[in-house]
C-alpha cells in the first residue's frame, strides 16, 4: 500500500507512522508540487484538501482513499472523486478545542470591554467608565451545532449562560439548553446577547446573515463569525453596526482572504479582526493524524467504522 502525504507533517508524526506500519510504503512531502509523480501511484492520499484538481484524482489510477486533515473542503474535487467512488474522510472536530476557547476569549473580550482599556493603556489613561457586563445569565446562539458548537456550548455552560443550537434538523445535540433549526434562524437570533457561527462554506449558507438576519438580532447583541466568510452579507453587517442594530462584530473569516488592507472591517470601531486564527493549535496535526490512524486501521482490516467519513455527493 502506497500513502501519499502532500501536507507537510510533522517529523515526530511521520517517523511514528512509518515505524508501527512498516509494511506501507509512506511517502512523505511538504507539498503536491513535490509529491506529483508520486500521486499518480497512490492508494491513499494525505491532504489539507485546497492542494488536489480533478486532474489529479483521474490519473490516479490506484487512488482508494483521501484522507483530508482538515474540516474545510471548499475546494476539494468532489465530483470527480464521486464519479471514481474514493473514500473521503476528513478530521472534522479537531478544531473544537481551540475554537471553542476563541470564542470565549471573543465573549469575555467584548463583554469586558478589552478593546477599549487596551487602547486606554497605551494612551496611559486611567478611565473607569467603560461599561462592563457579564456572561452569566446571558442566552448564547450558535449558528452550527456540531462538534466545535457543542464545545462552545459545553464552555458557556460554566458561565452560566443559556445555549441555544441552530442545526439543519432540530436534533438534540448535548450539551445546548436548546436547539432549533435554521428556518427559525431570525427567531433564535431576536433571543440572543452573543451569536456566534460556525457554518461551513455551502451554496445553502450564502449570505445566510443577511440584512434581515442583523435586523432581527438584539442591539446590544455581539456577533462572532469564525466559520466561513460567505455566510455574512459585508455590506449588511457594516449597515447594522452603523445605524446600531448591533453592537459588536468580531470576525475570523472573510469572503477574500487575506482581507484586502484598505478593506472597511480593519478600520471600524464595532470590528474585531482576526486572521483566521481561531482553530490554529500545536495539537493540530496530532489530532487530525489519530483519526488516521484509526482509519487507517479500518481501511487495512475492513473492521470497525471510519471516522468522519465524508459523503462526496453532499461535501461533507
Amino acid at each position: 500500500m502506497i500513502v501519499v502525504s502532500t501536507g507537510n507533517i510533522a517529523y515526530s508524526i511521520t517517523k511514528n507512522f512509518t515505524e508501527k506500519f512498516s509494511d506501507v510504503d509512506f511517502r512523505w512531502y511538504k507539498n503536491i508540487e513535490e509529491a506529483e509523480e508520486s500521486l499518480y501511484e497512490a492508494e491513499a492520499i494525505i491532504t489539507y484538501g485546497e492542494d488536489l484538481t480533478e486532474d489529479h484524482i483521474y490519473k490516479a489510477e490506484n487512488l482508494r482513499w483521501i484522507m483530508v486533515v482538515s474540516a474545510g473542503m471548499d475546494e476539494m474535487p468532489f465530483q470527480a472523486i464521486a464519479e471514481k467512488h474514493i473514500l473521503v474522510t476528513n478530521a472534522r472536530g479537531i478544531h473544537a478545542v481551540p475554537m471553542g476557547e476563541y470564542a470565549i476569549h471573543m465573549m469575555l473580550h467584548t463583554a469586558r470591554q478589552m478593546q477599549v482599556v487596551q487602547e486606554q493603556e497605551k494612551e496611559h489613561k486611567w478611565d473607569r467608565s467603560p461599561v462592563m457586563t457579564e456572561l452569566h445569565g446571558k442566552t448564547l446562539a450558535v449558528i452550527g451545532a456540531g462538534a466545535i458548537g457543542a464545545e462552545v456550548a459545553r464552555l458557556s455552560n460554566a458561565f452560566h449562560m443559556y445555549t441555544i443550537g441552530v442545526n439543519k434538523s432540530g436534533r438534540n445535540v448535548d450539551p445546548f439548553c436548546e436547539i432549533s433549526t435554521i428556518e427559525n434562524l431570525h427567531d433564535v437570533l431576536g433571543k440572543a446577547d452573543f451569536v456566534v457561527s460556525v457554518l461551513p462554506k455551502m451554496k445553502a449558507t450564502n449570505n445566510i446573515f443577511s440584512r434581515d438576519a442583523f435586523k432581527s438580532m438584539n442591539s446590544e447583541a455581539v456577533f462572532i463569525n469564525m466559520g466561513r466568510g460567505n455566510v455574512v452579507d459585508e455590506q449588511a453587517l457594516l449597515r447594522a453596526l452603523d445605524v446600531q442594530e448591533l453592537k459588536h462584530a468580531v470576525l475570523d473569516v472573510f469572503n477574500e482572504e487575506p482581507l484586502p488592507p484598505e478593506h472597511p472591517f480593519w478600520s471600524h470601531k464595532k470590528i474585531t479582526v482576526t486572521p483566521h486564527l481561531s482553530g490554529i493549535s500545536p495539537q493540530y496535526q496530532p489530532r487530525a493524524m489519530e483519526i488516521f490512524h484509526h482509519n487507517l486501521q479500518v481501511y487495512r482490516s475492513g473492521k470497525g467504522e471510519y471516522i468522519n467519513k465524508v459523503d462526496p455527493s453532499k461535501g461533507y
